[in-house]
C-alpha cells in the first residue's frame, strides 16, 4: 500500500493512525478505561432509551455501534460517542408529534437525517464555525435540559400514568399527569415505586462515595440498579407492588437492517433533525474542546463533525437512536486514563459483552431504578461552579444562559439551542456593530490628539479618525456620525482628511455611505483627503470608484511608520491652505511646505 493511501486512511481514520505508536501500555491504559466506561454505559444507554419510550436494547445498540464508528473517526481521543441525556431529552420533545406506534422507526430515520445533516456540515468544512457560538448556549441548554430531565422523570418516580396527548406542550402534560395521574386506590403503588427510586438513589452516592474513599473503581451506577433489583425480588416476591420491571431486553447483538424512511413523516421532522444535529455537534465539540485543553491535544472539528454524522448514519443500519459525545462517559474514559481512541472500541465490546451475559436479568430492573439513575444524571448535568462563572461574568454571558434554559423549558429542547445560537449572534452584532468617528487636532505645542471640548478648533483644516468594523451593521450609525460633522462643520471649512486606517471589513453599505458624505463634502467646496488606506481598503475605494472621486492624489496609501500617510496629507492641506490659518494655528507662521518643520507627538 503507497504512502499517499496510508496518509488518507490516517486522516479519514484517526484510531488507526494511533496505531504507528501503539505500545503493550497504551493498550492496557485503553483496556481499563475502555471496560470502566462500559460499567457506565450499561445503565445509562438502558435509561436513556426510557427517557422518550424506546425499548433499551434500542440503548444498548447505540452503545455499540455509535460508540465504535464514533471512536474510530473520532478527532479526540478519549471522547465517548453514543447516547446521551441531552439528544434523548431533544428526541423525547420531537417524536411527540409522533404516533406511539410508529415512533421506534421514527427514531431511527432520525439517527439517520441527523447524521446525514451532520455530515454535509462536515463535507462543506462549517465545522470551524463553532468558535462563533458562545459556551454560554451549551451551559444555558444543559441547565435548561436538568430541569427538563428531572421533572419528566418524577413520574416515573411515582410510578405515575403520563396523561396529555401528544400535541399537548411538555408543561401542560406534565401538570395534567400530577393533577390527574394520582389514584388513591393505589396509593400504597407510588410509595413502592418512590422507595425503590430512592433506594436506587442512596445506593449509587453511597457506592460512589466507597470509590471515593477507597479509591475503587465500582460501576456504582450498575451496582445501584442491581440492588434496587435484589431487594424488590427479595421484598415482593409475588409482584404484588405494582412496581412496574422493564420488559425483556433480547440477548442479541445488533443486525443490519435498511431504515425505513418515510418521507412525509421525514418532512414533519426536518426541523427537529436540523436542530438536534446541531445540538449533537455542539455536545460533542463542547466536551473534545474541554479534554484536549486538559491532555494539549490539536482537534480538527470538521473531521469531529464527520464522526458525528457517519456515527449516527451507521447507527441507523443496526436499530439505533440518535446520540453524540457523551459529557459523562467522556470524562470518565478520560479520568481512567484512556491513550487512544481504541479505548471507545473497548467499550462498545464490553457492553455487547454484557448484553449476551446478562440480558436475560434485565426484566427484573424496575423503572423507577432507571429513573432514580435519572435523576442523579439530572443532579450532575450542571458544573455549578461553570455556571455561576457565566452567570456573574457579563450580561451578554448572563442573558443568554438565561434565555437558552428558558427557552429549553418554554418552548421547546431541540430548539433552544437555536435560540440561544441566534441570540448569540443578534448580541454579538450588536457588540460588533461599533465604529467611532472622532475628530483630530493639532495642538499650539504640535501634538496630534482626539479634541476636547476646551481646544480651538481650525476653521479650515479638520481631521477624522474613523475606527471600527465598516460593515452594513454599523452603518447607521456611521451616517448618524457623518450627518452629525456635515451639520456642525463651519461655511470657511476647506479640507477634512478622512483617517481610515483603523477601519476593517468595508462592505457595500458602509462604502456608499462615505461616497454620500464626500459628495456632499464637494457639494460644499470641501476637498476630501483619504489617509492610512491599506491594500485591502484601498482595492475597495477603486471597486466603489471612490478613490476616483475624491481624486488618486488625495488617497495616502498606509506607510511603515505610525501616522506617516496622515502627515503626508496635513502637508498637503497646508499647501492647499496657504494663508489660510487661524491664529492659534501651530504653523501659521510656515510659507511652503520645504521650510515646514513636520514632527509631531501622537
Amino acid at each position: 500500500m503507497s504512502s499517499p493511501i496510508l496518509n488518507t486512511v490516517y486522516r479519514f481514520i484517526p484510531a488507526v493512525e494511533s496505531l504507528r505508536s501503539y505500545s503493550l501500555t497504551l493498550f492496557r491504559r485503553d483496556v481499563f478505561a475502555g471496560l470502566t466506561v462500559a460499567a457506565v454505559a450499561v445503565p445509562q444507554a438502558m435509561a436513556y432509551a426510557s427517557i422518550f419510550h424506546m425499548p433499551v436494547e434500542m440503548g444498548l445498540y447505540t452503545a455499540i455501534i455509535m460508540t465504535t464508528v464514533g471512536a474510530l473517526l473520532d478527532s479526540s481521543k478519549q471522547l465517548i460517542n453514543g447516547p446521551t441525556n441531552a439528544i434523548s431529552i431533544a428526541m423525547l420533545s420531537a417524536l411527540a408529534i409522533v404516533p406511539e406506534e410508529d415512533r421506534v422507526s421514527a427514531a431511527i430515520m432520525m439517527a439517520f437525517l441527523i447524521g446525514l445533516i451532520q455530515t454535509l456540515i462536515s463535507l462543506l468544512r462549517f465545522g470551524d464555525f463553532s468558535r462563533f457560538i458562545s459556551h454560554a448556549v451549551v451551559v444555558g441548554f444543559t441547565l435548561g435540559a436538568s430541569v427538563l430531565l428531572l421533572l419528566d422523570q418524577l413520574k416515573n418516580v411515582f410510578g405515575l400514568k403520563e396523561m396529555g396527548t401528544v400535541h399537548d406542550h411538555f408543561l401542560i402534560r406534565f401538570s395534567n399527569t400530577f393533577t390527574q395521574g394520582w389514584n388513591s386506590e393505589t396509593a400504597s403503588k407510588h410509595g413502592w415505586t418512590a422507595g425503590i427510586a430512592l433506594l436506587t438513589i442512596v445506593a449509587a452516592l453511597l457506592f460512589r462515595a466507597i470509590n471515593k474513599r477507597f479509591k475503587l473503581g465500582l460501576p456504582e451506577l450498575l451496582l445501584a440498579i442491581s440492588v434496587a433489583s435484589v431487594f424488590l425480588i427479595f421484598a415482593d416476591p409475588m409482584q404484588q407492588s405494582g412496581v412496574k420491571l422493564q420488559p425483556p431486553v433480547p440477548r442479541s447483538l445488533p443486525s443490519f437492517e435498511v431504515p425505513e424512511l418515510d418521507w412525509g413523516m421525514a418532512r414533519n421532522l426536518s426541523s427537529s433533525a436540523a436542530a438536534i444535529a446541531f445540538l449533537g455537534l455542539l455536545e460533542a465539540m463542547a466536551m473534545s474542546k474541554s479534554i484536549a485543553a486538559k491532555t494539549g491535544q490539536k482537534l480538527d472539528m470538521n473531521q469531529q463533525c464527520l464522526s458525528e454524522g457517519l456515527a449516527n448514519m451507521a447507527g441507523s443500519f443496526f436499530r439505533c437512536f440518535p446520540g453524540s459525545g457523551s459529557l459523562t462517559r467522556s470524562y470518565i474514559n478520560h479520568s481512567s486514563g484512556a491513550a487512544t481512541q481504541w479505548s471507545g472500541v473497548i467499550s462498545a465490546l464490553g457492553v455487547a459483552a454484557t448484553i449476551l451475559v446478562l440480558a436475560p436479568f434485565a426484566q427484573y430492573i424496575p423503572k423507577a431504578a432507571l429513573a432514580g439513575v435519572l435523576i442523579l444524571t439530572a443532579a450532575r448535568m450542571n458544573d455549578f461552579k461553570t455556571l455561576k462563572y457565566y452567570l456573574t461574568a457579563t450580561s451578554f454571558d448572563r442573558w443568554i444562559v438565561i434565555a437558552t434554559a428558558l427557552s429549553a423549558i418554554l418552548i421547546s429542547i431541540e430548539f433552544c439551542i437555536l435560540i440561544g445560537v441566534f441570540l448569540s449572534f443578534a448580541f454579538f452584532v450588536r457588540l460588533a456593530a461599533k465604529i467611532r468617528v472622532n475628530e483630530l487636532t493639532v495642538t499650539s505645542d504640535r501634538v496630534i490628539r482626539e479634541v476636547i471640548p476646551s481646544d480651538l478648533r481650525c476653521s479650515y483644516l479638520r481631521i477624522l479618525n474613523v475606527e471600527g468594523e465598516m460593515f452594513f451593521g454599523c452603518a447607521p450609525e456611521l451616517e448618524r456620525q457623518f450627518i452629525a460633522f456635515n451639520e456642525e462643520a463651519p461655511d470657511s471649512l476647506k479640507v477634512v482628511i478622512l483617517r481610515l486606517k483603523r477601519t476593517n471589513n468595508p462592505d457595500a453599505v458602509c462604502m456608499d455611505i462615505l461616497e454620500r458624505f464626500i459628495l456632499k463634502m464637494q457639494e460644499r467646496k470641501i476637498i476630501v483627503m483619504l489617509s492610512g488606506i491599506r491594500s485591502g481598503m484601498a482595492k475597495t475605494l477603486a471597486n466603489t470608484g471612490i478613490s476616483h472621486i475624491v481624486g488618486p492624489e488625495n488617497v495616502f496609501r498606509e506607510e511603515s511608520e505610525v501616522w506617516a500617510s496622515t502627515i503626508t496629507a496635513m502637508k498637503k492641506a497646508y499647501v492647499l491652505l496657504g494663508n489660510n490659518r487661524c491664529q492659534h494655528c501651530p504653523n501659521q507662521s510656515i510659507a511652503s511646505e520645504q521650510r515646514a518643520d513636520w514632527s509631531y507627538m501622537i
